[in-house]
């Protein structure tokens, strides 16, 4: 299932701690926006993980599980933005 994770951080080094675990699951879409393509389990790992680093006072992430038939129908315009040790594959 593809998993779009998004975040507003209000502390620095939070932010960044956030930011290194969305790349170990997905890849940066944009400055806090990820595309994740995770099964059930998989997922579960991340958002408790997020959920361990954000202060939920001041903090907000957000996950919307997109299903692989609304996935296959995504339109995407402009630049795409890659880590630059991520190997992106278009298709």
């Amino acid at each position: 299932m593809l998993i779009l994770v998004g975040y507003d951080i209000a502390n620095p080094k939070r932010l960044a701690k956030v930011a290194k675990t969305c790349e170990d699951f997905g890849l940066r879409v944009q400055y806090s926006f990820f595309e994740c393509h995770l099964d059930d389990d998989t997922f579960e790992t991340l958002w408790l993980r997020l959920l361990d680093l954000i202060d939920e006072d001041d903090d907000r992430i957000v996950a919307y599980r997109i299903d692989s038939r609304s996935a296959a129908n995504t339109l995407t315009a402009g630049t795409m933005v890659c880590a630059e040790n991520v190997v992106c594959y278009l298709v």
